[in-house]
């Protein structure tokens, strides 16, 4: 009983294997490449979305004393006021 050849008439030699794995590996290198880029921007942006919110965080700590501030002036303007109407012999 004769063995069938599963490629039949074709033949594959090492010169083609040889250069399709060539081939095949500046494709990774390329791919390797775009990765190490996708990378690099990856970290530039985590150093800026970390710099925006240290920007911010100063912003929102730097906004409180302004409320507070009226309240304190209204509640002078308020405490005069009470003083000049008392002094005027209500």
């Amino acid at each position: 009983m004769t063995q069938l050849d599963p490629l039949g008439p074709v033949t594959i030699g090492a010169r083609e294997i040889y250069d399709q794995l060539l081939a095949t590996d500046r494709k990774v290198d390329g791919i390797r490449g775009e990765v190490a880029q996708v990378a690099q921007a990856h970290g530039e942006l985590v150093k800026d979305t970390a710099d925006h919110e240290a920007r911010i965080r100063a912003l929102e700590r730097g906004r409180w004393p302004l409320p507070s501030a009226a309240v304190l002036l209204s509640l002078a303007g308020l405490v005069l006021a009470l003083i000049t109407f008392m002094s005027k012999g209500g």
